[in-house]
C-alpha cells in the first residue's frame, strides 16, 4: 500500500484549475507498469489522503493512472463528519469516475456516479456497482470525481483507497433495454409515474420491486431517472411487459436545480456538471430531444440544496409541479406555473403543461402518489410524450381518482384538456368537471383572474360533477383542481387532482 497527501494549498502534489473555476485536478496517482510489477496477489492498493476547505469548488478530480492488464477498479473513500453549529451545513462529498477518454463536459468518458450514497464501487467488463458501467479497464489517465456538496467550516478530510486488480477481463456484457411499446388499449387515459429512483442511484428499490410497486398503484407507464447516471438502463428489460411501458432517462442532478429526462433513447448519458451561470443547460437539453426525450424541470422549489430551478424554463417540454406527497413547495410550484399560461395564453405563443411524480426513493415513500394521467393515442414512448408535451393529462394522487374536464360552447363546439375552445367573445361556455374516488373534496375552476368557482365538498362516495359557465372575453383558460378538506384556516387544502387548462380563444383566432 501507498499512501499520499492531496490537501489543497497543503500537500505535496500540484493542483492544477482544469477550465472553468467550477472545476479542480489533483496531482496523479500512479502504480506499477503492468501485473508482471505487481505484488504476488495480483493486486496494487494506493491510498491518499487530503482536506477540502469551505469554498471548494463543484469538482475536484483525482487523476489515477492505470496500466495495462487491469481487470477491475476498485475504490473506496471514507471522510470526516464533523459537529457543526445549527443552521451551518455539514460534510457532504460525492464520488463518481471518469475513464481514460476524459472529463471533457459532454464526452464519452463517464463510468458511472453514486453521489453520497455508496462508499465503495467497482469496476470490470463484465459487471459494475449499480451507479456506474461495465466495460473495458484500459490503460491511461482515469479521473476520480469528488463532488463536495457541502463542506463544514472545519475543512472537508478525506481518504481514498484505489485497487487494481490485474488478471484476464471477463467478458464485455451486451445490454438489452425495454421496449419502447406496451399493448395498450388504443387511444386511451394511461397513468403514469416518470421520477423513480432505484438501488442504481440513491433508492433502495430493485427494479423488479418499482415494477410490482407500479403495477399495484395501477400505473401504465414509469420512466427511470437515477441521479446522474444512465447505468440502470440494461436492467429493466425484464420488468416490462403488455401491461407496463418502461421508459429510460436520468435526473440530471445539477447544483442549480434538477431536471427529469424523460423517455430517452437507450443508454442516454447528460452531463449535469454546470450551473446556471455557466449557460450550458441550452445545449443538454438539445440533447435529451434529440435523444427522443422531453426536458422536464423537477421540483423547482424543493427546499434541499441546489434543488431550486435556476435555469428557466424557456427549454422545458413540461414542468413537474407536483412531486411526492403535496406539500408547500408544491404549492408554490402550482402558483408559478399557473403564472406562465397568464404570460403565455393571450399572446398564442407555447404553454408549459404540468405534470406531477412520486420521485419515490425507498420504503415507505409510496409509488404512484402522484401520478399523471395522459390522454395518448397508443401506450408507446412516443405517443406518452406526445400527450405530455400537448398537455392532455391532468395530475391525480392515485389510481382512485378519475376525472373528466370538459368546455361546450353553445353550438356544440367542444375542448378538453390542454385544447383550445374556439368561440365569439360573448357566447356562453359550460365548463363541467365530473370527479371519482374524491371523498369530501372541493371542486375549484381557476382562470387567469385566479379562483372564480369553488363548489360545495363531495360526498362520501367521492363522486360528484361541478358545471360553471364564463366566457372567453371573460376567462382566457380554465383549470380545475380538486382539494382535500382543511380543518381550520384560509388556506386550501391539499391537491387531491388537479388538471392542465383548457383555452378559451376568439372564433377565427389564428395561433
Amino acid at each position: 500500500m501507498c499512501e499520499d497527501d492531496h490537501g489543497m494549498g497543503m500537500g505535496r502534489r500540484a493542483l492544477f484549475v482544469t477550465g472553468a473555476a467550477a472545476a479542480l485536478t489533483l496531482g496523479s496517482v500512479s502504480f506499477s507498469n503492468g501485473p508482471e510489477a505487481a505484488a504476488a496477489s495480483n493486486q496494487e492498493t494506493r491510498t491518499v489522503r487530503g482536506t477540502l476547505p469551505v469554498g471548494s469548488p463543484d469538482f475536484v478530480y483525482l487523476p489515477v493512472e492505470v496500466p495495462r492488464g487491469v481487470r477491475e477498479i476498485k475504490v473506496a473513500y471514507t471522510y470526516e463528519k464533523p459537529s457543526v453549529p445549527a443552521g451551518t451545513a455539514g460534510n457532504a462529498l460525492d464520488i463518481g469516475i471518469f475513464d481514460e477518454r476524459g472529463t471533457e463536459l459532454g464526452g464519452r468518458g463517464f463510468r458511472g456516479w453514486s453521489g453520497g450514497a455508496r462508499t465503495e464501487f467497482f469496476l470490470r467488463a463484465d459487471d459494475a456497482t449499480p451507479g456506474y458501467i461495465p466495460g473495458p479497464v484500459r490503460p491511461g489517465t482515469w479521473h476520480i470525481a469528488l463532488g463536495p456538496y457541502t463542506v463544514a467550516p472545519q475543512g472537508l478530510p478525506y481518504e481514498i483507497t484505489i485497487t487494481l486488480t490485474y488478471g484476464e477481463p471477463g467478458a464485455v456484457t451486451h445490454p438489452t433495454y425495454p421496449p419502447s411499446r406496451a399493448k395498450g388499449r388504443g387511444r386511451a387515459w394511461y397513468r403514469g409515474d416518470c421520477h423513480l429512483h432505484s438501488w442504481y442511484s440513491d433508492g433502495r428499490r430493485t427494479p423488479a420491486e418499482i415494477a410490482a410497486l407500479a403495477r399495484a398503484a395501477g400505473l401504465d407507464f414509469i420512466n427511470t431517472s437515477e441521479h446522474n447516471t444512465h447505468s440502470s438502463h440494461p436492467h429493466w428489460a425484464d420488468q416490462a411487459g403488455d401491461d407496463l411501458l418502461i421508459m429510460l432517462g436520468e435526473e440530471v442532478t445539477t447544483r442549480n436545480g434538477h431536471v427529469v429526462a424523460l423517455g430517452t433513447d437507450p443508454g442516454t448519458f447528460v452531463d449535469w456538471r454546470y450551473r446556471a451561470r455557466d449557460n450550458r443547460f441550452g445545449r443538454f437539453a438539445r440533447q435529451i430531444r434529440r435523444a427522443g426525450g422531453l426536458v422536464v424541470p423537477a421540483h423547482p422549489h424543493a427546499t434541499c440544496i441546489g434543488c431550486g430551478w435556476k435555469f428557466g424554463f424557456g427549454e422545458a417540454d413540461a414542468v413537474e409541479v407536483w412531486n411526492g406527497p403535496y406539500t408547500p413547495d408544491d404549492e408554490v410550484t402550482l402558483a408559478e406555473w399557473d403564472n406562465t399560461l397568464v404570460a403565455s395564453v393571450r399572446s398564442g405563443h407555447d404553454w408549459i403543461p404540468a405534470m406531477g411524480n412520486s420521485d419515490a426513493h425507498r420504503d415507505p415513500d409510496p409509488v404512484g402518489t402522484p401520478q399523471t394521467v395522459v390522454l395518448a393515442d397508443d401506450l408507446t414512448r412516443e405517443a406518452i410524450q406526445e400527450g405530455i408535451r400537448a398537455g392532455r393529462s391532468y395530475v391525480a394522487e392515485s389510481k382512485l381518482v378519475s376525472l373528466t374536464f370538459t368546455a361546450s360552447g353553445a353550438k356544440g363546439e367542444h375542448a378538453g384538456i390542454g385544447e383550445r375552445l374556439h368561440v365569439d367573445k360573448d357566447t356562453p361556455v359550460t365548463i363541467r368537471l365530473e370527479a371519482t374516488g374524491a371523498p369530501r373534496c372541493t371542486i375549484r375552476f381557476v382562470t387567469d383572474e385566479g379562483v372564480l368557482f369553488t363548489s360545495a365538498p363531495l360526498p362520501v362516495s367521492g363522486s360528484g360533477t361541478a358545471e360553471w359557465t364564463t366566457t372567453a372575453q371573460y376567462a382566457a383558460y380554465v383549470r380545475a383542481e380538486l382539494r382535500h378538506e382543511v380543518a381550520v384556516g384560509p388556506l386550501p387544502g391539499a391537491l387531491a387532482a388537479f388538471t392542465n387548462p383548457i383555452f378559451l380563444g376568439t372564433a377565427g383566432h389564428q395561433e
